[in-house]
Order: structure tokens, then C-alpha cells, then sequence
């Protein structure tokens, strides 16, 4: 499956790695910021989890999106 890259804010992903969080869905937050501020190559996730919040940073290959973001 072909995945769009990069990644759009609002896109629904599975999430590949960590052992902790695969197999989960998630869905794309943005971007992390480097300390100087600039966009790194690590994206914020959030598992859609109904027993806890969890944000998640990884990088484009921990995750695939399932389905973009409908516009």
C-alpha cells in the first residue's frame, strides 16, 4: 500500500513501532519541533486509546497512514 508522504495533520494512521503502541490506531498531530524551533522529522501521534492519553513521536517509518484526512 502506497502511503502519502509527507503525513497531513488530521490523517489516521496505524502505528507500526514501538512494541508498546503497535498494532494501534492513531491519529496525526503535526510535527515535533527541534530545539531551535524548526519542523524535525518526527511526527506527535495520538493513540486513540479509551483507557489513557497517549502522544507518541515517530519517526515515518514507525506508521502508516490508514486514512487521509477528509477534507
Amino acid at each position: 500500500m502506497q502511503t502519502p508522504d509527507p503525513p497531513e495533520v488530521g490523517d489516521t494512521v496505524l502505528i507500526l513501532r514501538p512494541f508498546y503502541v503497535t498494532g494501534k490506531v492513531g491519529v496525526v498531530c503535526g510535527r515535533e519541533p527541534d530545539s531551535d524551533g524548526q519542523s524535525s522529522i518526527r511526527w506527535l501521534i495520538k493513540v486513540d486509546s479509551d483507557e489513557e492519553n497517549i502522544l507518541v513521536s515517530l519517526r515515518r517509518n514507525e506508521f502508516e497512514v490508514i486514512t487521509p484526512k477528509l477534507e
